[in-house]
């Protein structure tokens, strides 16, 4: 972050930690050289998925001159520290961290975090927050006196949406401006005149532009069905971000924001490659499901849709669990449309943007009635009349590997199915993620009482399955490890299934961040669903 007068950047860097544990290794004999040390694990998260294994050390505040230089520490102890922010006098630099004894303990690491300030010349640290739960993002206003920040109280739930506070630079006076507008907020930033807060939040399937008036209610600035996503207002009132829609693939925008209707596409980057391709119409669906709950979804057509015609459906699962499909352009989906698929993708319940109920109805219960929603939205499209119920296909990753896992052992209604990245038995996963608060997943851990973990595991329904089932991760997964994709595999094959296992070289949670991944992962899937779909009725004229 840029300091108010520009000469100078703060900025969050890990410091190694100064303990080791050392031992005295004799000398290696002549001519010979001992093997390489192992590696020495003492913390509660000691790896991340796309990084491996964390160094030992905490993350820490520093200051350079902009002119360069040589950095200065702010901040020190066995603590991280992160989001800096400077108040306008240049004074201080605001952050949030946890700086308290065993703020590794598991409740701690996600679910608590105060809010601090750093004296940048004497690095006294100041403590603004004191509240049960995650307080962080502080955010100054022009003048200095307010700090709006993202906070909500400590719960056990996994789903929990954030509030939106101002509070006075001491800590006093805090108040909520603007809550359930989903689970987090981005890109908040003052008003000018410190009358209030813009940021961007996404709800059911959209996301626009806010306002929070510091006295007075929020108001959405921005509405329609697009991806929005504000990073700059500047002085003259003019706010800059992204945007996608159905059949936009995201370009740079700006607008004025006393008229948000006018909004100026600012670049044109997939216009020449998208110039000569037609694009599949998106339908958005709503329907029912177990509960009474409404869930949302989208229907890609293909490009020569006819509506007396039969197509094959591909349903499309989301991760997380607490994710969120939405309007934004999918090139993945929108290829499956060109090869002549009807694509389907719903919001079932635990999804982000519906409300904090919607979101924790999953909680301790997962998978379960969120197989019942995805159900319930492949017949809403079965009614429509344009599917061939006979060639029906499932996939989806990480949270949408685990629904397709748990799909293709309660039901055989679908001809093949990819889980991609999946986790298929929790009592195995907890251990081995690389995130400690999964033992949270449910009410008891698994050494207390392992029933639930084992109830929920995909694994314990493999004897059901009948479906050709492929699944594909990435070798280097931490997240969900291979080990959960190799145990439902050989169980498939044990049991004769029709089965094959995909695992992508150089590939961390997921298979697509390597472009020649995101391309074989369309056509493994492709492949595979065309290998078990039944053939399509022949038309007198010998057209499928």
């Amino acid at each position: 972050a840029w300091s108010p007068d520009g000469t100078h950047i703060s900025f969050v860097m890990t410091v190694p930690s100064d303990e080791r544990w050392a031992i005295d290794m004799p000398a290696p004999p002549e001519g010979a050289s001992w093997t390489e040390a192992p590696k020495i694990v003492t913390r509660l998260t000691y790896r991340r998925d796309r990084r491996g294994y964390i160094d030992d050390g905490f993350q820490h505040l520093f200051l350079v001159p902009a002119e360069g230089g040589t950095p200065r520490q702010l901040t020190d102890g066995d603590w991280n520290h992160s989001a800096p922010q400077w108040m306008p006098d240049g004074s201080e630099i605001v952050f949030q961290s946890l700086r308290i004894e065993d703020s590794e303990d598991i409740d701690q690491t996600w679910r608590e975090s105060e809010i601090y300030a750093v004296n940048v010349r004497s690095r006294a640290i100041r403590q603004i927050t004191d509240h049960r739960g995650p307080d962080g993002s502080p955010v100054p206003s022009p003048d200095g006196s307010l700090i709006a920040y993202q906070a909500n109280d400590w719960s056990d739930d996994t789903y929990v949406e954030t509030g939106l506070y101002v509070m006075n630079a001491d800590g006093s006076g805090s108040r909520l401006i603007a809550s359930e507008l989903g689970r987090r907020l981005s890109g908040v930033t003052w008003a000018r005149d410190g009358s209030g807060v813009y940021f961007t939040a996404a709800m059911t399937g959209n996301s626009n532009l806010w306002f929070a008036p510091v006295n007075g209610e929020p108001r959405a600035v921005t509405s329609g069905n697009h991806m929005l996503a504000v990073t700059t207002v500047d002085e003259r009132g003019r706010a800059v971000g992204t945007l996608t829609s159905y059949h936009e693939a995201g370009d740079v925008i700006s607008f004025a924001l006393d008229s948000p209707g006018d909004i100026r596409q600012l670049t044109r980057v997939n216009d020449d490659i998208l110039a000569d391709v037609r694009l599949g119409e998106v339908v958005e669906v709503w329907y029912k499901s177990v509960d009474d709950f409404d869930f949302q979804g989208w229907v890609i057509k293909p490009p020569d849709f006819d509506p007396s015609e039969r197509y094959p459906l591909i349903l499309a699962i989301h991760g997380g669990p607490h994710g969120m499909y939405n309007v934004g352009f999918n090139f993945g989906w929108q290829n499956h449309a060109a090869n002549g698929y009807v694509v389907l993708y719903t919001n079932p319940r635990g999804s982000s943007g519906y409300g904090s109920p919607f979101g924790n109805a999953i909680k301790n219960a997962y998978p379960g009635k969120d197989y019942d929603d995805l159900m319930n939205g492949v017949d809403e499209v079965i009614a429509r009349g344009y599917v061939d119920t006979d060639n029906m296909f499932v996939y989806g990753c990480s949270g949408g590997g685990v629904l397709t896992s748990w799909v293709v052992g309660h039901t055989d209604r679908f001809r093949a199915a990819s889980a991609n990245c999946p986790v298929t038995n929790w009592l195995s996963f907890v251990g081995t993620t690389d995130g400690a608060t999964w033992y949270k997943n449910f009410e008891h851990f698994p050494w207390d009482d392992p029933s639930e973990h084992l109830r929920r595991s995909p694994l314990m329904y493999v004897g059901n399955v009948t479906t050709p089932t492929m699944l594909m991760t990435g070798e280097m997964d931490l997240r969900t490890p291979m080990a959960q994709t190799e145990e439902f595999y050989q169980a498939l094959r044990v049991l004769k299934v029709p089965a094959a296992m995909v695992r992508f070289k150089d590939e961390w949670h997921g298979t697509s961040s390597i472009p020649s991944n995101f391309l074989r992962t369309q056509l493994y899937l492709r492949s595979w669903f065309e290998r078990w779909m039944t053939p399509m009725p022949v038309t007198e004229d010998g057209a499928r």
